[in-house]
């Protein structure tokens, strides 16, 4: 008997698709809720700071323009500058080396250079002020190196990414016709390759931006420092917020720059081919060179940090006699970062899974809004989250006054919850950038099987989708957990009293002078941070042009 012919569109009205159909407004409704509650932790704040800078105290603006605001701009403009070469040159100009030439070290170098990621900014300036007290290290000059050299591997992943993709055809033409290296650098490599540049540089500034610890330790008065100053010094909430909104328009300018660096990403990859080009052979001091010159900017981020942390320890016996404090801050810390790390998945996935299955404007843009949350300062977003977070405790309060007749008191703004409110604003889009990839390689025609079998869209995502993004969703965990780890800055504002993590507990020893005493606890800070990073880069290997830098972006 023949059968009728099937098709595979889940808007077809046959027996198979009718549990799919019935289901579309229901989870429309759904997927709108879903996607506006994602969006609010980021969209609120930015609300409550254009509310606080607009009922602050009018008389404040004049001060900050004309004593504030100026000074703090030239600084931070400048920092960015220099940051933005020293990543550019070292990211870029490493890149090349390992991906054009083979020297000695070159396979060991793609799995060092990455590694400065695994050290936060302020621990390395603790450090490089205590080894090299007698430089100059405490200026604007002293962070531009030592946050440059931090956050290099931003350019590095990007680019080599980037050389990994593009096609030998180029090279080996320009090489047939007697093209040196550096010839090929210049007038191929690096044009090609400017978007997967701008992407990294871009997200290099916004964490240069996000700092305070290295800036405040080495004299450097940012705008992201000026918030955190006229906030909790000069007790000015309102001047605060209006720091930070002249701050957002820095902000709109970077992401602008990565935008505008990824627009023509896959028209580059779909142009080239795929054969990659062969890697010239360097002897002699030439490849001692090249491998001098990886070798240079890894130490500077990564093994004069690590190996004093290293040194500190076990020549002040931390790791026998440490404080015994570090176990309860060590908890508290992988506490809250577990906790976060569970609802940042959670919501990574409620924003980007109801775009596979209904695509609305309003849901993308829901999307889009959630993941401007990792472009903002954490300072910034912690100002702006603490009026809405005040005002659900007072709504818990009302409540509670109604049928109880007693207050529960600041539930969230006065608890650990506030910090794990906080880290899932700012690193949701670390989530949904990875569900977004995880879900991109994941064949449409997988749904369409399991609507025909009669899967509705519920069971679709958690037999298809969902045991598909299992290494998504793992490396996403991965990342967030140590970014919540090292988080400084609204960690700082939004702590409850007498609760410490790791990060603000090496602040504490730093600000007081004695920062080799916590050492034990930037070298945790550290140790974890290395395995994202070998993560990442066993990802670009297996599978290159895929590193942090696309499943960062969001």
């Amino acid at each position: 008997m023949n059968s009728p012919p099937l098709t595979l569109s889940p808007f077809d009205d046959g027996p198979a698709f009718r549990g799919a159909v019935s289901s579309w407004p229901l989870l429309k409704v759904l997927a709108l809720a879903i996607a506006a509650c994602v969006a609010l932790p980021v969209a609120l704040p930015l609300i409550s700071l254009a509310r606080f800078a607009w009922t602050g105290d009018a008389a404040l603006w004049p001060h900050l323009v004309a004593y504030v605001l100026p000074n703090a701009a030239v600084q931070t403009a400048l920092l960015l500058a220099g940051v933005a070469v020293i990543t550019a040159v070292a990211g870029a100009g490493t890149a090349w080396l390992v991906t054009t030439f083979q020297f000695p070290g070159r396979n060991t170098m793609l799995w060092l250079l990455p590694l400065p990621l695994a050290i936060p900014t302020y621990i390395a300036a603790y450090v490089y002020v205590d080894v090299f007290d007698r430089l100059p290290i405490r200026s604007l000059g002293g962070a531009i190196f030592v946050i440059g050299f931090v956050l290099y591997p931003y350019v590095y992943l990007a680019a080599r990414a980037m050389f990994q993709t593009q096609g030998a055809i180029f090279a080996d033409a320009a090489r047939t016709l007697g093209a040196p290296p550096w010839r090929l650098l210049r007038d191929i490599t690096l044009p090609m390759a400017r978007p997967a540049l701008a992407v990294g540089v871009a997200l290099a500034l916004l964490e240069t931006l996000n700092d305070i610890g290295a800036c405040e330790y080495l004299g450097v008065q940012t705008l992201t420092l000026s918030v955190f100053t006229t906030w909790l010094n000069r007790g000015s909430l309102g001047g605060a917020a209006q720091i930070s909104l002249a701050m957002l328009a820095l902000v709109a300018g970077l992401i602008a720059l990565e935008r505008y660096g990824r627009r023509r990403q896959s028209y580059q990859s779909s142009a080239q081919e795929s054969r990659i080009a062969t890697r010239i052979e360097l002897t002699g001091g030439a490849a001692w060179l090249a491998a001098l010159a990886c070798l240079t900017p890894v130490t500077l981020g990564f093994f004069i940090p690590g190996g004093f942390l290293l040194r500190e320890t076990i020549r002040r016996g931390l790791l026998t006699g440490f404080d015994p404090d570090l176990l309860r801050h060590a908890a508290t810390t992988v506490g809250l970062a577990l906790c976060a790390t569970a609802l940042i998945l959670l919501l990574g996935l409620a924003a980007t899974v109801p775009l596979r299955l209904v695509r609305l404007r309003f849901i993308a843009a829901c999307v889009a809004v959630a993941s401007l949350g990792y472009a903002i300062p954490g300072t910034v977003l912690a100002l702006g989250l603490l009026s809405p977070m005040v005002a659900v405790d007072e709504a818990i309060n009302r409540v509670s006054m109604a049928v109880t007749g007693t207050q529960v008191g600041l539930v969230l703004a006065g608890s650990s919850a506030a910090l794990v409110v906080a880290y899932a604003a700012r690193f949701v889009a670390i989530s949904i950038g990875f569900v977004q990839a995880g879900l991109a390689r994941v064949s449409t025609e997988f749904d369409d099987v399991a609507r025909l079998l009669g899967a509705g869209p519920l069971t679709v995502v958690r037999s298809v989708h969902l045991p598909l993004l299992r290494p998504a969703l793992w490396g996403a965990a991965l990342l967030v957990f140590v970014d919540c780890l090292k988080e400084l800055p609204m960690t700082l504002l939004l702590r409850p009293l007498n609760v410490e993590t790791l990060s603000t507990y090496v602040y504490q020893f730093a600000t007081r002078g004695s920062f080799e005493d916590g050492a034990l606890a930037a070298l945790l800070i550290v140790a974890a941070g290395i395995l994202p990073v070998t993560y990442i880069v066993r990802l670009a290997e297996s599978a290159p042009g895929r590193t942090e830098i696309e499943l960062r972006q969001g």
